[in-house]
């Protein structure tokens, strides 16, 4: 059996994570074993650290972060019969989801253990680097996409999307928010591929990038005129619905839908947080209370709006088909030929377990386009 270390929470609110030995856990029925090449950073897990038990109540220290990985598949359980050891696969890993809470489902590890239908195979054209930027944000964007109790959109097609015949197929447009964050560039991509035109915004410097992965049209989204202008841009198409992203951005979604035609419905994947991250105690409060009256406000605005907004889950699709649909049938055809890409690019900023703790900083401080990863 495999020696493993991991980057471990020790306790609430600890930094630096602690590099130490962890229990190398075989994997069960329809799970695999992957010694990880690659694991990139969200802001879901320096948020934990920095915060402590506000948030993920749930998770007991001491504890292994992480969602994002790729590696290598060295062990798979029973009746998982997609994999073998030796295969290049990227995961999401779930140790941090409520209904998982294991130790052994944690990225921050040298090997992880991953449900089988939240794995994928990787051709061999995409470093271990390029492929962990995907889990997370693919799953969260799956999850407010097609899961019945979000958006509900129809499937993405891998091979429509190669040929481009999934396109404009139903004259139906999504509101994206923030297409250039990790959850924008996939949800971009699962939308186009499910024939739906899209619609997002983008600094400027990032409106070729996100048109490369296939939105009908950006907007700035510091533009005065910006809520004019989308829906100046939806006259004419059924609204879907809308994904909002980043501070504010549930606030205009909420606005455009509740002048058009369509969807009330706004899949909602973050919550406001100050522009220069609280440090202190005093800070934090703060930061929470805002938090707390925000939500009385998004409520408020939902009924006078006539909109819904709901917070959105990334891993809830381990738990029901969206999640054997996006990692068993699409993603692995689409990856391979090239009609789905990784996106948005690695910032490597390291390599080893130790390189973590200062990759979650980097991501703290911002990073634009982009996703921090730490080689293994």
């Amino acid at each position: 059996m495999p020696s493993n270390r991991a980057a471990w929470l020790s306790a609430k609110s600890a930094r630096p994570l602690e590099i130490k030995t962890a229990p190398y856990t075989p994997p069960a029925a329809n799970e695999i074993v992957i010694k990880n090449g690659a694991i990139a950073i969200n802001p879901v897990e320096w948020s934990k650290q920095l915060v402590g038990d506000l948030m993920f109540s749930w998770i007991k220290y001491p504890f292994i972060l992480g969602n994002d990985l790729a590696g290598a598949v060295v062990e798979v359980g029973q009746e998982v019969t997609r994999f073998k050891p030796g295969d290049r696969v990227l995961g999401h890993a779930l140790s941090m989801d409520p209904t998982v809470n294991k130790n052994s489902e944690g990225a921050f590890q040298e090997y992880t253990v991953v449900r089988a239908n939240m794995a994928s195979p990787i051709p061999d054209t995409l470093s271990y680097e390029e492929a962990c930027v995907l889990p997370l944000g693919l799953s969260t964007a799956a999850c407010a996409l097609f899961q019945k109790d979000t958006l509900a959109l129809n499937y993405p097609d891998a091979s429509a999307a190669a040929t481009g015949e999934s396109k404009k197929t139903r004259n139906e447009a999504l509101v994206i928010w923030g297409g250039s964050s990790s959850v924008g560039c996939n949800a971009i991509q699962l939308a186009t591929a499910a024939g739906y035109d899209v619609f997002t915004t983008a600094s400027p410097k990032n409106f070729d990038f996100v048109t490369s992965l296939g939105a009908t049209k950006v907007f700035d989204y510091r533009s005065k005129m910006v809520i004019a202008d989308i829906l100046k841009a939806l006259n004419g198409k059924k609204p879907v619905g809308a994904i909002a992203i980043g501070n504010g951005s549930t606030e205009a979604c909420m606005e455009i839908l509740s002048k058009t035609n369509g969807s009330k419905h706004v899949a909602q994947i973050s919550f406001p947080w100050p522009e220069k991250t609280p440090t202190t105690t005093l800070a934090l409060v703060g930061a929470m209370m805002g938090l707390m009256w925000w939500n009385f406000s998004i409520f408020i605005q939902s009924k006078i709006k006539g909109v819904t907004a709901k917070f959105v889950f990334g891993s809830s699709l381990y738990n029901n088909e969206v999640g054997g649909i996006i990692y068993d049938e699409f993603l692995p055809e689409a990856l391979a030929q090239g009609s789905f890409v990784a996106a948005p690019k690695p910032l490597v900023a390291g390599k080893g377990l130790e390189k973590i703790q200062e990759a979650m900083d980097l991501h703290m401080k911002g990073v634009s386009a982009k996703k921090v990863v730490v080689s293994l």
